[in-house]
């Protein structure tokens, strides 16, 4: 229901410049099997900027319209989690606001990844927020400080899980 391909018109014959209006009208493509054009239709074609494809085996066409159609699709999000830590102690810095002093239990955390803060399994923040931190990443075992922007409700036994959106090509 998202890509569709509507057929505006089809005949027998090679291509001409009623074609080529029509396409144009429509904001569409010419699609041409086993067919050639006239050299009339191909100039008004550039002029116009009607794209005309050309093919004579039928799989290359459907495989060319299944593409064009999957460019159409929006991506598929898909989160990648990277690593759990666990707030232990929160330190309170002026100017800067809290620190949450944690411990790497899984993974790994890295600088300006996304994060959820879940405190007894219920997610209390999430949604794009970013901690600051002067280590590009920190691994499990290892302990760090987060400022985490624009949220300073944490508390000792929260769990922050860093995560990454990635866009995933959607296919038919």
């Amino acid at each position: 229901d998202e890509a569709k391909i509507a057929i505006k018109h089809s005949a027998v014959g090679g291509i001409n410049e009623s074609d080529v209006n029509l396409a144009e009208a429509c904001s569409g493509i010419i699609v041409g099997f086993n067919v050639t054009s006239s050299a009339k239709a191909r100039r008004l074609a550039e002029e116009k900027g009607v794209e005309i494809r050309y093919y004579e085996v039928i799989y290359n066409l459907i495989d060319d319209l299944k593409s064009a159609l999957e460019g159409l699709l929006d991506p598929e999000i898909k989160l990648e989690v990277l690593g759990h830590a666990e707030v232990r102690e929160v330190f309170t810095v002026s100017k800067i606001g809290m620190i949450a002093g944690c411990y790497v239990t899984d993974g790994m955390i890295e600088r300006n990844a996304q994060i959820r803060v879940t405190r007894d399994g219920i997610v209390v923040e999430s949604d794009r927020k970013r901690f600051k931190d002067d280590a590009k990443e920190v691994k499990s075992g290892q302990e760090c400080g987060m400022k985490i922007e624009a949220y300073d409700d944490i508390k000792v036994g929260d769990v922050i899980e860093c995560y990454k959106s990635l866009e995933v090509k959607r296919t038919l």
